[in-house]
């Protein structure tokens, strides 16, 4: 299963693509979106919108994972990311994506153990569990967890289902 991961923002989107197979995950690719702070927020959001048709383009994911707000500096930032958000959830269901969405408890708590987990242990534990060369800028690797976290749910939910097929 290809998983893709989104951390939404209206400056900075990091995006993770992870397949797992056979009880592991590996990490295919992942990157961040810039976007010009300068620009209008139409502008950033069509801009998004090409970015994710062009990454989705490239991979076919069979799911996305993408991160709930849970936290704004102001009502303003507030408002861009959930447009941001929008335009993610948008560009997903118009490929025919599987969407499922994730807190930043839930991703921390899947990743690290522990849902106040720091920037710095996400990113650190992306590394580890990924076996990456070094650490991924901290969007990229909230992606990349983001992926981490559906898939590793994902393949539990497969397991139990399994466990119990094989009792009847």
């Amino acid at each position: 299963m290809i998983v893709i991961g989104i951390d939404p923002g209206s400056i900075h989107c990091g995006w993770g693509l992870v397949e797992t197979s056979g009880g592991r995950t590996k990490k295919i690719d992942s990157g961040r979106i810039n976007l010009p702070k300068s620009e209008p927020l139409s502008v950033r959001l069509m801009q998004l919108q090409q970015s994710l048709t062009e990454i989705m383009s490239q991979c076919s994911p069979d799911a996305a994972a993408v991160e709930k707000i849970f936290f704004a500096k102001s009502i303003q930032s507030a408002l861009a990311l959930g447009h941001a958000r929008g335009v993610v959830l948008a560009s997903l269901a118009a490929r025919g994506v599987a969407i499922h969405e994730y807190s930043p408890l839930e991703v921390k708590q899947s990743v690290v153990g522990y849902g106040k987990a720091s920037k710095k242990q996400v990113q650190e534990m992306v590394t580890a569990i990924l076996g990456l060369a070094a650490l991924p800028e901290e969007d990229e690797a909230d992606a990349l967890a983001i992926a981490v976290c559906h898939a590793h749910g994902q393949g539990l939910k497969s397991r139990i289902a399994q466990a119990e097929g094989a009792r009847r």
